[in-house]
Order: C-alpha cells, then sequence, then structure tokens
C-alpha cells in the first residue's frame, strides 16, 4: 500500500474512533509516524483528505448498486445492496456522523455531495421499482420518490442517531445491522403477500446477525 493510501485509510480509522472534528493532519501523521510534511507532500490539508475519502465513499456506491435488470431476482439483489450498505455505514461512519459541518468547510465537496445525491436518490428509485416489477413491493408511482428518501434518511441520519444517544458515543457493528432491519421495515409496509415470508427470512438473517455481535461485545 502507498503512502498515500494509508494516509487515507488511517484517517478513516482516527476519523471513525475519534471524531472528524478532534483529528487533525498532526494526530494522522503522528499516529503513522511520518512526519507531517510527508503527509502534505500528498495532500495539501485535511479537506484534501476527506475529499479523497468521499471519492471511495462514492465509489463504494458505484461499485456495488448496479443497476437492475428484467432478468436480475430483486428480492436476491436486495441482500446484496442490503450487505454493501453495512459495509458503507460502517467503514464510513464519520461522514454520517459530521456531515453538515463537514460540508459546510468545503464549498467543493459540498456541490460534488448534491450532485451525488441526485444521482443515489434514482439509483434507490431504480431498486424501488425493480421491486415492483419483481412483485415484491406495491407501491404508486408518487410515492416511490417519497419512499427512497425516507429510504436515504433512514440510513444517512441511524449511526448519529444511535451515537446521540450513548454517552459513551461509540457505535457497534450490531448498531449497523439494526439499522438495515430498519431499512427493511420500511420495504415490509409495501411487500406484497407473496413475498412476505422472504422479506421475513431476510429481516431475520439480520436480527441473527444483530445478536449474535451483541453476545460477542
Amino acid at each position: 500500500m502507498s503512502t498515500k493510501d494509508k494516509i487515507i485509510h488511517t484517517s478513516i480509522e482516527l476519523f471513525n474512533r475519534h471524531g472528524e472534528r478532534a483529528i487533525t493532519t498532526n494526530h494522522i501523521a503522528s499516529h503513522m509516524g511520518i512526519s507531517p510534511g510527508n503527509l502534505y507532500y500528498h495532500f495539501k490539508n485535511k479537506e484534501d483528505i476527506i475529499r479523497h475519502i468521499f471519492a471511495l465513499y462514492s465509489d463504494h456506491l458505484h461499485t456495488h448498486f448496479k443497476p437492475l435488470t428484467p432478468d436480475d431476482d430483486a428480492l436476491e439483489n436486495l441482500a446484496g445492496y442490503l450487505d454493501s450498505l453495512f459495509e458503507l455505514m460502517w467503514r464510513f461512519q464519520f461522514f454520517y456522523d459530521n456531515l453538515g459541518d463537514i460540508l459546510s468547510r468545503d464549498e467543493e465537496l459540498k456541490k460534488g455531495y448534491i450532485a451525488f445525491q441526485a444521482e443515489l436518490l434514482e439509483q434507490v428509485k431504480d431498486v424501488l421499482f425493480a421491486l415492483r416489477e419483481g412483485g415484491v413491493i406495491c407501491i404508486e408511482d408518487e410515492d416511490v420518490t417519497e419512499l427512497a428518501h425516507m429510504l436515504k434518511m433512514t440510513v444517512s441520519f441511524w449511526t448519529p442517531y444511535i451515537k446521540a444517544r450513548r454517552l459513551s458515543g461509540e457505535l457497534a457493528r450490531a448498531d449497523i445491522y439494526n439499522g438495515i432491519l430498519k431499512v427493511l421495515l420500511l420495504l415490509k409496509a409495501h411487500c406484497t403477500e407473496q413475498h412476505l415470508e422472504q422479506v421475513n427470512q431476510l429481516r431475520a438473517k439480520y436480527l441473527a446477525l444483530a445478536e449474535t455481535e451483541q453476545s460477542e461485545q
């Protein structure tokens, strides 16, 4: 792994553990055992590092959230999306925690984020339409956008909601699984009787994963 990649991954680790606001470039360099000058050779400042992290975040979504085709199994793809969503929420949790502050400091990043979110909304809508075409859910056209917004809001604000309710402010992997369960609950409200059992099986899968993580804490 190159020094530049190590800086990015170390930054993600420290931002997640201590909060993005509490970590400076000096903290990152010290944790890596390199000089601040070495870090600045690769990145201009902390905002530059965060932009590169956001690029990884965006790439994860583009790589794992492929458009569905009529031949795809909608529920099978939904399970894959949920697994990818778990990794996204866990790996980049700091970004959800401090999103407003991060974007307010960097207009370039904010413009990129707004454009990306508009694209993501369309991806979520495509998934919902595919689930409808596959007979998994029943929903009117005019409600698809609203449900897509609700799903995105649940994902975006679930982890800071959990952290704010704890004195430690810490997040566990079980919390992410519980967030996935909230997403499935929103979908279950629109589920057809024909596929209700399959959706319940998906919920049982993530409930079991959450309980396993909790028992191992």
